[in-house]
């Protein structure tokens, strides 16, 4: 399609960071023109509001204040950027009268809500107020959806980056810090703190936050329970031979909680090449065959897989390498982003409006100097007919020394700005 300009507005914190930076990447790659609203840069100042000792009502007035702040400064930053579009990820530092004044500015908006429909209910106060609402659950979600008064809501199911998320040769060093028979990486939610007690028997590492308390389990935890970077992540899937996957669910008394939503570790997993055990959930055989991956539903047949499993370094890798071989045919954020793009050139008539087209300098110019622009906008991921603006907003985001050409087009934008205000 052609070439948008997207503003992806980061959450301050959780698990939809990453996910927005591997659209910001994704995005990218397809030749967009994206800019980044970096909401951690906040998280600080956010959470030092709780480090008041003020009265609970009192904590609440500020940060709702301080959050009023944050999305004036998106504002700000559409404002410069005028994008054609405004994607959001979930928990978004996005108010209800932000997104009113950008719907009355005629700037598109979209979420993609990464999240359970049933444990983060702020759904129903915000989705009204996007253009677009993409979530990870079908039906009945959309019905909800559809009877809250979300016209334009779509199923948009999580995703890989394949250069990010990818097979790797990991030193010996590597091996022995990150690796083990089995391992998971995730939160300490309740059904996995009941389950995985059962699992101590084996060369067993856990990694990821929120496991303190269960003395049973302490000795397995890794980092002291510290959250875990992706990059770190990638390691541990590399490393471990049997990749646990099992969903999240607050209550204990159904270990594997057989939901429908389908996590990004799957898809991350199945893009390094790892092999994994996951959760059946319902969503599920949509995007995996029964030999792409192994599932389990219950605790007994989850140690019936270990057993086999670990014995079986073939059967390993022939199911992992055909679960990498379907992500990276249909599931990447690649792919996601540009489900999105169409869904929301589909819904709104003369999205995106025209722009002044390129390319920037006059055809008479030196064939060298062509030459050059046309290396630099490769060098951009920009198309040869990129509007001036997006090849403008792209070199100012660059943070290396700047070429003659790109002085130059630099200097070209000032005159511009100069000349049109006289």
């Amino acid at each position: 399609m052609t070439p948008v300009r997207v503003l992806v507005v980061l959450p301050l914190y959780g698990g939809s960071l990453p996910i927005g930076r591997y659209c910001s990447t994704a995005l990218a790659d397809l030749g967009h023109t994206v800019e980044v609203f970096e909401g951690p840069a906040f998280h600080g100042a956010f959470t030092a509001l709780k480090d008041l000792r003020a009265p609970r009502d009192r904590v609440d007035y500020l940060e709702n204040g301080f959050l009023q702040v944050v999305s004036q400064a998106v504002l700000a930053k559409v404002e410069s950027f005028r994008p054609d579009l405004v994607l959001a990820l979930a928990q978004a530092p996005l108010t209800r009268q932000a997104l009113k004044r950008l719907r009355r500015d005629g700037v598109a908006t979209a979420m993609w809500f990464v999240e359970d429909r049933q444990l983060f209910t702020y759904w129903r106060a915000f989705a009204p107020h996007y253009d677009f609402f993409a979530v990870i659950q079908r039906d009945p979600f959309l019905g909800e959806l559809a009877a809250a008064g979300v016209e334009h809501a779509l199923y948009l199911p999580l995703a890989a980056l394949p250069s990010f998320h990818r097979p790797l040769e990991l030193t010996p060093v590597e091996r022995r810090r990150f690796g083990s028979d089995v391992s998971f990486l995730g939160a300490g939610y309740a059904n996995r703190r009941a389950a995985f007690k059962r699992l101590l028997k084996y060369d067993f590492r856990i990694w990821g936050s929120d496991w303190d308390g269960d003395h049973a389990l302490e000795g397995r935890v890794q980092l002291g329970g510290a959250r875990v970077s992706p990059e770190d992540a990638v390691k541990i899937y590399n490393a471990t031979t049997v990749n646990l996957n099992l969903h999240s669910s607050v209550q204990s008394r159904d270990l594997v909680p057989g939901g429908d939503f389908v996590n990004p570790r799957t898809f991350e997993l199945a893009a390094c090449g790892a092999f994994q055990l996951v959760d059946r959930r319902a969503l599920l055989p949509m995007h995996f065959d029964a030999h792409e991956l192994a599932t389990f539903g219950s605790m007994d047949e989850l140690e019936t897989a270990l057993d086999y499993y670990l014995d079986e370094p073939e059967a390993r890798r022939e199911m992992a390498e055909a679960a990498r071989a379907r992500v990276l045919r249909e599931h990447t954020y690649q792919a996601r982003m540009e489900t999105l793009l169409a869904f929301v050139a589909e819904r709104r008539p003369g999205w995106p409006a025209p722009r002044e087209a390129g390319p920037p300098l006059p055809e008479d110019f030196p064939e060298d100097l062509k030459q050059g622009l046309k290396r630099l906008m490769e060098e951009l991921k920009l198309p040869p007919d990129a509007p001036f603006e997006d090849v403008i907003w792209t070199l100012r985001q660059r943070e290396q020394p700047l070429s003659g050409l790109e002085a130059s087009l630099l200097f070209l934008d000032e005159w511009r700005k100069q000349y049109a205000r006289k």
